[in-house]
């Protein structure tokens, strides 16, 4: 009801009366002023005369009733601990397919191999929890998916050359603007879910902490819409999950990516591999082509760009 609400009063220019308002949603004007007044406890700026209402200004925060998707189950918290953890809590209570956990804030935020992910005001932070009939074998190519889809949402959205850096970051200009790590879960050869989480730098400033990360808003000179950003994203994500062309996934990915024909660095909790990247396999793995001219598959592993 709040989003039916907003949509009325974005769609007028003036003031709009609560008998309008109650006639057109089926709704009491006493139940009016009651989503009037919760709206304004969640930061949205209405006037309330006698004569009506009028929408000033809305927070720039997710709040489940901003997005029209009804394939979306989206949970909004100022606060958690990692997005990651809330949504594997809820994928392990039964939660429904395309389930968005988003936070304002994390205060232990993971990244690769247990990293921390600094997760500071002004980031996206979020998980989507999915449910995907597919094989095992192919879960892979849904992060690889992920990771396309941002890039490609990026290019469009705001016309800067974001490209993918093995496995899923998203770089601009060699500056590192995104993340993202995924947990699986399944039994026997099903897949009970696929949890994806992503940190996007968007109107926050990682540098001071990470000298080669940066930021949409740095690198556009403006404020972003983080309400804009995640709608745009899990529809076109949803758009070409539904179409599950999975056998096309890596070799879209590529034509995105700055790893191949580069040397880099990988390193895991148990060693570290140099080499030059000359593939990403079906299966996500990366090729690396070693001094001594063989050829070792990484499957995960931190990626550091050495030329």
């Amino acid at each position: 009801m709040k989003g039916k609400l907003l949509k009325e009063l974005r769609s007028q220019k003036g003031f709009i009366s609560g008998e309008q308002l109650s006639a057109t949603l089926g709704i009491s004007g006493v139940s009016v002023g009651k989503h009037i007044h919760s709206l304004q406890e969640h930061g949205y700026q209405i006037v309330s005369m006698p004569k009506g209402y009028r929408l000033i200004d809305s927070p720039d925060i997710p709040f489940p009733w901003e997005f029209n998707n009804p394939d979306f189950n989206i949970l909004y918290y100022p606060e958690v601990s990692s997005t990651m953890d809330t949504a594997k809590d809820l994928a392990r209570k039964n939660c429904p397919h395309f389930t968005v956990v988003v936070a304002g804030r994390q205060t232990r935020g993971r990244g690769r191999l247990e990293r921390q992910w600094l997760s500071d005001d002004g980031g996206l932070y979020f998980t989507m929890v999915l449910r995907p009939d597919i094989a095992v074998l192919l879960s892979s190519r849904v992060n690889f998916l992920a990771s396309l889809t941002l890039a490609h949402v990026l290019r469009e959205l705001f016309q800067i050359d974001a490209a993918v850096k093995w496995p899923n970051d998203i770089l601009v200009n060699g500056y590192k603007i995104s993340g993202m790590i995924s947990e699986l879960e399944v039994e026997k050869d099903r897949v009970i879910f696929i949890s994806i989480g992503l940190g996007i730098n968007v109107n926050n400033d990682p540098s001071p902490a990470e000298p080669m990360a940066s930021s949409l808003k740095k690198i556009t000179g403006r404020e972003i819409s983080k309400k804009m950003l995640l709608a745009r994203f899990l529809d076109e994500f949803e758009k070409r999950l539904k179409k599950a062309e999975f056998e096309n996934v890596i070799a879209d990915w590529k034509t995105y990516t700055v790893t191949l024909g580069r040397r880099v660095k990988i390193v895991t909790h148990k060693e570290v591999s140099e080499g030059l990247a000359i593939d990403v396999e079906p299966d996500g793995a990366l090729v690396l082509e070693l001094a001594d001219g063989s050829r070792k598959r990484i499957v995960y592993g931190d990626c550091f760009h050495q030329g």
